[in-house]
């Protein structure tokens, strides 16, 4: 009778672990000593032998168990095997296959906007400059400390940011700046990467002004006709031409495109704060020297032909307000919320949101996102542009209960939303109407009881010297708008913004030939400065609608901890219907996720529009709005009709606009205005005096 199939694999194993036990053993010589319960005399019964080895076999390798060390290590093994696998067969497989499987899924793919002007006979015109904003061009290390061995010029900012994981402490000495001089700490050297890789791509695969230049490439240009006016964004703007000359290297690039293009006109591509810093460019060029470039009145009439502002925060970003009194906005914050403190704590030496706040307050560029304008543009206690009149004030205007449409028709609903006050502390005084709120005058509250062991904090932040009474009197003021929010910045932390202020302005001029608005910390404010006695040359403000931008924010007290940020947005306050603008502790708008409409529209929409004492000379304003839709499927990346603040540099109708433009068009030739939001309605609600 044939044996079963165990019996042999049994068989085996034995024989196999036998000859294993005799390889091993210290005299090779030496045979197995016999088992004694096996007989001598005679073959041994089959009975006996399958069981003698299958017993040993089923103890040694049947019984065992997997531990969860086991099972982690095999999925670990089998997640990287898969991947490298799949990053072996997208290197070798032809280019032509990615997007064969694509448009399999998704249809043929709609040529870019180069790929089809080129087919319709346009090519490179005038050349063009591009100016990055804040946080998105490269910085590289020229000279630093003992901890940043070996990273002479590399990049510190951009790229693969794998410095800031190797050593987190050492790198944020690097990127920071000196708190008294706001320029490098001794011994330290980090500047601009420059060329038009300075800010191509932020990080790896995700594109900043990539798509733009490889769209301007298909209708011809090239190096020699593009500019990349990198500089150091965190510096204030006067400093950077300090520092870097960085305000000269623009003037001298634009008068050699100028002169290598046979007298064309530059097309200027500012983006999020290149937009402000290049309204100080052309405050500066034209001022005298030694204080500007010396380039005369006429210098931009000369040089430039047209300025498409993309996302700009021409008047500011409530953002800012957040970032600077608590390091938060409300992606953070959500975060903050559902892992409650881990934002906190000590990570392998890094503090992560006190670092973070040291860092963020020593960039002394992003004062000049503070909102500017205070209550007349973004607001008072019961009013806003976006909704007018709210909770019955004795303000007349049409009803408040409508829907922020703006681009998409559903952003949320406005009714009492009180747009105007930009920090509150609890949704009852965001809500109340102003007559039942009692504010305190937190200004005069000395600053005497410092918080317990607040000097053992070795990282710098003014809070440690507010003391819980002046704590609970910012708390007691209830409600800040646009014109009390200096005040409180200015009160939470007095050395921080007399560096601010000394470099950037956020009001209105009552007369704009007052000497005074010559001072270099006017001239990114375009309520505080006139526009280049220029008339040929056309200025667009180019920005998407339709997404929640942050408008406003519900705050509360911190618990009290030594070395703490004293303020946190209230994350457990939601509004009282679905569709509210109120979600998470902060009010919504609409805009591009980062910049309100009011603050990109509202200068080409009203300020600047014909002849007015901010636009003398009446250069030609357009506004372009670029209504935002989600990518269909994860094969289109961030999508070719995105609104949002950086992904709109990837907008396929946006750079149909500039590279028409760049070709040589007009505004009117490209349609003019195209507006999807109320701006020009709200514009009219701010009675500003032109």
């Amino acid at each position: 009778m044939s044996k079963p199939l165990s019996f042999y694999r049994s068989y085996f194993l034995s024989k196999t672990m036998s000859f294993l036990r005799r390889r091993n053993g210290t005299d090779s010589s030496k045979t197995r000593v016999a088992d004694p319960n096996i007989k001598k005399d005679g073959a041994a019964d089959d009975d006996k032998k399958k069981d003698e080895y299958k017993i040993p076999q089923r103890r040694n390798y049947g019984s065992k168990k997997w531990s969860c060390w086991d099972n982690c290590c095999w999925f670990i093994g089998l997640i990287c095997s898969i991947w490298w696998f799949c990053l072996f067969l997208y290197n070798t497989m032809p280019d032509s296959i990615p997007q064969f499987v694509t448009m399999a899924i998704t249809g043929p793919l709609p040529d870019p906007p180069g790929v089809k002007l080129r087919k319709e006979g346009l090519m490179a015109n005038h050349p063009v400059v591009l100016v990055p904003g804040v946080v998105t061009g490269g910085l590289e290390l020229w000279e630093g400390r003992h901890c940043a061995e070996g990273l002479l010029g590399k990049r510190l900012w951009g790229g693969s940011f794998g410095e800031f994981y190797k050593r987190p402490l050492c790198w944020l000495e690097h990127i920071s700046l000196d708190n008294d001089t706001g320029f490098d700490p001794p011994g330290i050297r980090v500047r601009p990467v420059t060329g038009l890789v300075a800010a191509d791509y932020f990080a790896t695969g995700y594109f900043v002004w990539a798509v733009v230049i490889a769209n301007l490439a298909h209708i011809g240009y090239e190096e020699k006709s593009l500019y990349m006016a990198a500089y150091d964004w965190r510096l204030s703007f006067q400093n950077t031409e300090i520092r870097d000359q960085s305000l000269t290297r623009i003037k001298s690039n634009i008068e050699l495109l100028v002169a290598t293009h046979g007298g064309k006109k530059v097309v200027v591509l500012p983006h999020s704060m290149g937009v402000q810093y290049f309204l100080h460019f052309m405050k500066w060029v034209e001022t005298p020297a030694p204080r500007g470039g010396g380039g005369g009145p006429d210098w931009c009439a000369k040089h430039i032909k047209a300025i498409m502002n993309i996302g700009a925060p021409f008047l500011g970003s409530p953002k800012s307000i957040a970032l600077h009194f608590s390091i938060e906005v409300r992606d953070i914050a959500a975060l903050r919320a559902q892992a409650p403190g881990l934002l906190d704590k000590d990570v392998l030496g890094l503090q992560t949101f006190k670092h973070l706040m040291r860092m963020f307050r020593t960039w002394d560029a992003t004062f000049s996102m503070i909102p500017k304008g205070g209550e007349t543009i973004w607001g008072g206690l019961d009013w806003s542009p976006e909704t007018e009149t709210v909770n019955n004030s004795a303000k007349k205007g049409t009803d408040n209960s409508t829907r922020n449409t703006g681009g998409n028709g559903n952003i949320c609903n406005t009714k009492g939303v009180n747009y105007g006050r930009l920090i509150s502390f609890s949704k009852d005084w965001a809500e109340t109407h102003s007559s039942k709120i009692e504010r305190v005058d937190f200004k005069h509250v000395a600053k005497g009881d410092k918080l317990t062991n607040s000097s053992n904090c070795d990282i710098w932040l003014e809070y440690h010297e507010m003391g819980n009474r002046a704590i609970k009197a910012v708390a007691d003021h209830k409600v800040y708008t646009a014109g009390s929010i200096l005040d409180l910045l200015h009160y939470v932390a007095p050395k921080l913004m007399a560096r601010g202020a000394s470099h950037f302005s956020y009001g209105i001029a009552d007369d704009l030939d007052d000497p005074k608005y010559d001072e270099y910390k006017y001239w990114s404010n375009p309520l505080e400065t006139k526009l280049p006695n220029a008339p040929d040359m056309e200025i667009y403000s180019l920005y998407g609608v339709g997404l929640p931008t942050e408008r406003g924010y519900i705050y509360k007290v911190a618990p009290p901890s030594d070395c703490s940020i004293p303020f946190q947005i209230d994350t457990s306050v939601d509004g009282d219907s679905e569709d509210s603008c109120l979600k998470g502790g902060v009010f919504s708008g609409d805009g591009d996720e980062t910049v309100p409409i009011i603050s990109a529209g509202f200068m080409c929409a009203k300020g600047w529009r014909g002849k007015t004492r901010f636009n003398p000379s009446g250069i030609r304003t357009y506004n372009r709005e670029y209504k935002h839709a989600p990518p269909a499927n994860l094969l289109e990346g961030r999508g070719t009709q995105s609104g949002s603040h950086v992904d709109l540099l990837g907008n396929f109708a946006l750079i149909e606009d500039v590279l028409r433009v760049a070709a040589g068009a007009t505004g009117e030739d490209i349609g003019g205005d195209r507006v999807y939001s109320d701006i020009f309605k709200w514009s009219e609600r701010i009675n500003i005096k032109l």
